[in-house]
This record gives structure tokens, C-alpha cells and sequence, in this order.
């Protein structure tokens, strides 16, 4: 494993959200959500692709809390402008597990 320093670390804007908006990504290639994540007054709602079709419906994740980078530069992935990563942890079967927060934090808290 590489290390890194803080300053690194520093720069990755880790920010919490909470979904808004979720629907299936019907032209994704591989099983996704197309998300909307509110992270607050600062940052506004950012657009997002998740591949979490696995453990979640689109239902249960509307006001769910999730940790995401905001500070990549967009990405089209088919006719989306991904604007976000909503991160996640792989299961056993390598099925994605959300990044969330165990508490209720304000939208747009940096992870430190």
C-alpha cells in the first residue's frame, strides 16, 4: 500500500449528503441507480451513478445519508453528467454497501 500525506488527504472533498432523488439507470451496461444528492446550501444537489442496485431500491434510499466525493471533475456515463462518487464498500460478494455516517450530521460536512 502507498502512503500518502496529509495534504493528500486534505485535498479529496469528502462530504456528506442525503438522497433526494433515485431512479433506475436504464441505460446503464451493469445494474445502477441514477441519484440526486442534496449536500446543502454550499454545494447544491449533485447528480450521481451508483452501481448499489444489490442491497438498496430506489425507494428505501430517498433520505438516506450517504459520504461522497464532490470534488472530482464530472463524468458522462451514457446520457448522465456524473457530478459526484457516492462511496461504498464491497460485501462478501463484492455487492456495494453504502458510506454512511451512524448519526444524522449537517449536508455538506467534510469527513475528517
Amino acid at each position: 500500500m502507498e502512503t500518502i500525506t496529509w495534504d493528500d488527504f486534505a485535498r479529496v472533498e469528502l462530504r456528506v449528503g442525503r438522497i433526494v432523488a433515485a431512479e433506475v439507470f436504464a441505460q446503464a451496461r451493469k445494474p445502477a441507480y441514477l441519484l440526486q444528492v442534496d449536500f446543502g446550501p454550499e454545494l447544491g444537489i449533485k447528480k450521481s451513478s451508483a452501481q448499489i442496485t444489490h442491497h438498496y431500491t430506489p425507494e428505501g434510499l430517498i433520505g438516506k445519508q450517504v459520504v461522497a466525493v464532490v470534488n472530482f471533475p464530472k463524468k458522462q456515463i451514457g446520457p448522465v453528467m456524473s457530478e459526484c462518487l457516492v462511496t461504498g464498500f464491497p460485501d462478501e460478494n463484492g455487492h456495494v454497501v453504502l458510506c454512511v455516517p451512524d448519526q444524522n450530521v449537517p449536508l455538506g460536512a467534510k469527513l475528517y
